[in-house]
């Protein structure tokens, strides 16, 4: 049977969404849902299939929902669903403040609801190929470089973008950080727009985090350095360099490319999503990795407005307790 499909927001990722929904043989999308009237014609136009300027028309038609709205709305609108016990794919960031992110994993789990978080990165077919490979790295190191667009700056560059790479490093290093730096500062936004942070781990693994919104060429790179073996993994290409240590009288490097079939990591997110559904199991990024991320995003942007002398980002994580 397939799973009956609704999307809520049309927008441009949104429309990625649909799109995705549309070859699988085990989905069906049903339905979307924007409250922009253009963007419902465009919909029906492509998609043909029912809009609704209110989300909650939804319910009653659909048997998963995916939800791509501004951040300041994922609350809203993913708590109607999960409330009704409907499995959410809901878009990173998981909600505007941690308080409301703890809620809805609340909500999730008291329903028994699958409720992911689309942090994409997860899905890489970089990442996926090398995860079994990564033990106990002592150094880690990133960056996500990307031109200016408007799209996405409803929030601040570490919520944006930075926190597809805090998403990945928290699932590799299984150990709880100790300390963090920050730095950061808004360029063509009112919000931080360049950040960077240090975060050093329990475990005594250290991680260099740079992300920025405002630079002439996109970059999404991460290299990893542990006892035995140095990664050096791009994103984007889908490229992976290996450069491994032979112990011996004479120690060797060998060095190694991996040849990766570039996947679409989106059509993987939302099959994944719709496994999770079928059968009632756990999805890849549960909601609470959402929150930990989240979690993390607001310590740095705390560590950042102290520089800074700004207020905002400490007020979330101490009401969100």
């Amino acid at each position: 049977m397939k799973v009956r499909i609704g999307v809520v927001g049309a927008g441009y990722l949104g429309t990625f969404h649909c799109d995705k929904y549309t070859h699988l043989e085990d989905a069906e999308l049903v339905a979307i849902a924007d409250n922009d009237e253009e963007k419902r014609k465009k919909a029906y136009d492509r998609f043909k299939v029912d809009t609704y300027a209110d989300f909650k028309k939804l319910y009653g038609r659909v048997d998963a929902v995916s939800i791509v709205v501004p951040t300041i709305s994922h609350y809203e609108v993913a708590g109607f669903f999960l409330k009704h016990g409907i499995p959410v794919l809901l878009e990173k960031p998981i909600t505007d403040t941690v308080l409301h992110a703890k809620k809805l994993v609340a909500i999730a789990e008291k329903n028994n609801t699958a409720f992911q978080i689309g942090h994409l990165e997860r899905f890489n077919s970089a990442i996926r190929t090398v995860k079994s490979m990564i033990h106990k790295p002592v150094f880690i190191e990133v960056h996500r470089l990307s031109p200016f667009t408007v799209r996405g700056t409803d929030v601040d560059v570490v919520r944006d973008l930075m926190i597809h790479d805090l998403d990945i490093i928290l699932s590799l290093i299984q150990s709880d950080i100790v300390s963090i730096d920050a730095v950061g500062v808004p360029v063509l936004t009112d919000k931080i727009d360049i950040a960077n942070a240090r975060l050093k781990f329990k475990n005594g693994c250290v991680a260099n985090v740079t992300a920025s919104r405002v630079s002439t060429e996109k970059m999404r790179k991460i290299r990893l350095f542990q006892s035995d073996a140095y990664f050096s993994i791009d994103y984007g290409a889908s490229k992976v360099n290996i450069v491994r240590i032979h112990d011996g009288p004479n120690p060797e490097l060998d060095a190694q490319q991996l040849e990766i079939s570039k996947e679409d990591s989106l059509l993987e997110e939302i099959k994944s999503f719709i496994h999770a559904v079928k059968t009632k199991g756990e999805p890849v990024v549960k909601g609470r990795d959402g929150l930990l991320a989240l979690e993390i995003a607001f310590k740095i942007l705390t560590k950042i407005e102290r520089n800074l002398n700004i207020i905002g980002y400490e007020e979330n994580i101490n009401h969100s307790r």
